[in-house]
């Protein structure tokens, strides 16, 4: 169908001389194609990518390959154009790779078919058909008997030396970064391994992967401040989970012994360096272990996923890691008692630890809710967290900071928890399972009074999981590994903007 000029057609045609002169140029060929009726058509297929060429004819013989004659279908965006008379050479790329294409004016069938072509510009996407050849200097290349625009580029590529050099441009038009960073390219395709990865390690441990509500009655399983919505049909608050912890328990209680969720959350809380109000993680459970079991299986899934991703030696934030090593493992309090050695003995006295904390934690504003479990991890995150740098497990947390963690049975002020950190960064939180439904109770009930008291992290009360408990949920582990910051951790970045394809961003002004 041959496509006609319209009114809207003439329209654009007055509004192109507004446009800066490289997009005016490249809109003045689109009308052109327009007028040929050969804009953005959808009948070219490859049959091959080019990643694929190289692996497969990269080392052969020049002339055999020349002999062999072998016929190729490829597509990908013009990234190099370079024009010598009656021949050009192009430099094409797609999803994994780059490929060199020689046209000629006689091979394509005279200048009617070549000289279209050396008018592209880069950044077009076009097809090609030709043969599989070695040029003088050994590139492997494509002698293209057969080429066709396919879709046209309308705005400029940033320079290909300095690529997107402006790190908020990266962020807004990933799709950009994506065109002219390899390295970023890489480091989502590494992404996508990792979390490959995570399914078939739990899989592997016979874990079954299940889906929870994204919309819930009750925020819940995390100490977090959640993003609210109206259902208009049922003419209800709903609220975007914070976390899938207490729906996945539920599942433990109906007899899915493990189970676990690749998932999204929602937190409505500040951006930084780690925190996106949306993000991912996995979060798994384990009936009849404890967080002894969960540590364990934590520590060889991240081992395995390193060596997955070859990266069991990785160097993040400047530290150099080595996942092939045990991970250390020490109580909460002992390590803030490595630097406060006067607080041995006194970790629940709620008026000395406040003390502390008040006279070196700048600017301190505790909530008048706290006990001395939260300002004895105040401390651990002043005095400890920023100084681990190998993969450490901190256990044993303050049963006042850990309303889901089951108490331990030699000391009820503490619980069987851990946190996994790694250069000073939280990667994962786990524990054994709080399934006393009366203990349960008392601690939701603490959550809605602090909640109350102006605590925006704090949960409700979950009667409907209260009610799962008292059917009794067998002894179990749970663990949530925060996806985001395992990637940034594995491909060094430091920002988990650089390992989200799309991050929040304020409104462009």
């Amino acid at each position: 169908m041959t496509e006609k000029t319209s009114a809207p057609a003439q329209k654009n045609n007055a509004v192109n001389k507004t446009l800066p002169e490289q997009t005016r140029v490249r809109r003045d060929k689109l009308a052109a194609m327009r007028e040929l009726g050969q804009a953005y058509p959808n009948t070219w297929r490859s049959d091959t990518d080019l990643a694929s060429l190289h692996t497969k004819y990269g080392g052969a013989d020049k002339e055999a390959l020349a002999d062999q004659g072998i016929e190729v279908a490829v597509a990908g965006r013009l990234m190099a154009h370079r024009v010598m008379g009656k021949s050009s050479f192009v430099k094409v790329q797609d999803k994994e790779g780059e490929l060199q294409l020689f046209l000629n004016r006689d091979n394509l069938g005279g200048a009617e078919v070549y000289n279209p072509t050396k008018k592209w510009d880069l950044g077009d996407i076009i097809g090609a058909k030709g043969t599989l050849f070695f040029t003088k200097t050994g590139e492997l290349s494509v002698k293209v008997s057969h080429v066709e625009m396919i879709s046209k580029c309308l705005r400029p590529l940033p320079d290909k030396m300095q690529g997107l050099s402006d790190v908020e441009t990266r962020y807004r038009q990933r799709y950009v970064d994506l065109i002219v960073t390899p390295e970023s390219r890489e480091t989502f395709r590494k992404r996508s391994k990792i979390v490959s990865l995570i399914r078939q390690g739990l899989e592997a441990k016979d874990f079954m992967e299940v889906e929870t509500p994204m919309l819930q009655t009750q925020a819940g399983g995390a100490a977090a401040k959640p993003f609210t919505t109206h259902h208009n049909a049922l003419n209800m608050e709903l609220f975007l989970r914070i976390a899938p912890e207490l729906y996945l328990k539920r599942l433990l209680v109906g007899g899915f012994e493990r189970v676990f969720e690749i998932n999204r959350n929602f937190r409505n809380e500040g951006l930084d360096a780690t925190h996106n109000p949306e993000f991912t993680m996995v979060e798994f459970y384990q009936a009849y272990a404890d967080f002894n079991d969960a540590m364990d299986t934590t520590e060889t899934l991240i081992r395995d996923i390193a060596q997955g991703v070859d990266c069991s030696q990785a160097t993040w934030e400047g530290v150099d890691l080595d996942f092939s090593q045990p991970f250390k493992r020490i109580r909460l309090d002992e390590s803030v008692f490595e630097h406060r050695p006067d607080l041995r003995g006194h970790a629940n006295d709620k008026a000395l630890v406040a003390t502390v904390c008040l006279q070196i934690i700048p600017d301190f504003k505790p909530l008048i809710t706290w006990k001395a479990g939260h300002y004895l991890l105040a401390l651990f995150e002043e005095l400890v967290e920023p100084k681990i740098t190998q993969p450490t497990f901190i256990t044993h947390y303050p049963v006042d900071v850990s309303p889901l963690a089951r108490r331990n049975n030699d000391d009820e002020t503490v619980t069987d928890r851990f946190e996994l950190f790694v250069a000073g960064r939280e990667i994962a939180n786990g524990f054994s399972e709080l399934n006393d439904p009366d203990d349960q109770r008392g601690r939701f009930v603490a959550q809605a009074q602090a909640k109350a008291a102006g605590d925006a992290e704090a949960t409700g009360i979950d009667e409907d999981y209260l009610r799962a408990l008292e059917f009794g949920m067998p002894p179990a582990a749970g663990v949530g590994i925060g996806v985001d910051r395992l990637v940034m951790m594995l491909t060094g970045q430091h920002s988990i903007r650089d390992v989200l394809l799309f991050p929040h961003m304020r409104p462009e002004s």
